[in-house]
């Protein structure tokens, strides 16, 4: 993660497209992390909606796309190869593709939200041959809505941060502030104290 958090620093856009797919290929990079550090990053303006959207998005359907491809070229044999067992099994390969029969898209548009069915329901959508214009249309608009709801959960986050940093500093000024006012106080008594007490010494002498 040491890695993933250099990227991203140096190189942010290119960093979080690289990450996805990087994700995709095995390593640890969950995709709602992602999204969720983006969010925060916007949150704190550390890097802009506009550019981040445009690197995230086409990282997205890139690697959905690749897991379509792969299930769509090697279909059932997949589950013979011990890398892609541990994304899927055949048990649920062949669930996922009588679901994909009978609800189509609805599968794609629901199980993409969902971190363990996500890389498996593209799996299965290509193993069934299903329409690569069907298969992007409902990915595309499904990738929509995971970018809306963990890069805003992300955004709420950082907003959140903001918020209770500025709270702090504000709280922080004010400590300051009474504790100057109650010094200058005490100083003050004590330099009153003091000419009193001058003066009574000075009036029984």
């Amino acid at each position: 993660m040491l890695e993933a958090n250099i990227l991203v620093h140096h190189f942010p856009y290119l960093g979080f497209f690289i990450l996805l797919i990087l994700g995709t290929l095995g390593l640890p990079l969950p995709e709602d992390a992602i999204l969720l550090l983006a969010g925060f990053l916007v949150a704190n303006q550390t890097i802009r909606l506009i550019p981040a959207f445009l690197a995230i998005y086409p990282g997205l359907l890139v690697t959905d796309l690749l897991l379509f491809s792969l299930g769509k070229r090697y279909g059932k044999r997949l589950v013979e190869n011990r890398s892609f067992l541990r994304i899927v099994s055949s048990e649920r390969l062949q669930k996922l593709e009588e679901k994909l029969k009978k609800w189509g898209v609805l599968v794609i548009l629901l199980g993409r939200h969902l971190l363990i069915l996500r890389g498996q329901v593209c799996l299965a959508a290509g193993a069934m041959r299903m329409s690569l214009k069907t298969f992007l249309l409902a990915d595309a608009f499904s990738a929509l809505i995971t970018i809306t709801l963990w890069g805003g959960l992300g955004y709420a986050g950082g907003s959140s941060l903001q918020t209770i940093r500025k709270e702090v500093a504000r709280v922080e000024h004010m400590i300051v502030l009474t504790t100057a006012i109650l010094i200058i106080g005490a100083l003050f008594f004590k330099y009153c104290k003091n000419r009193k007490n001058s003066a009574t010494r000075s009036s029984l002498q």
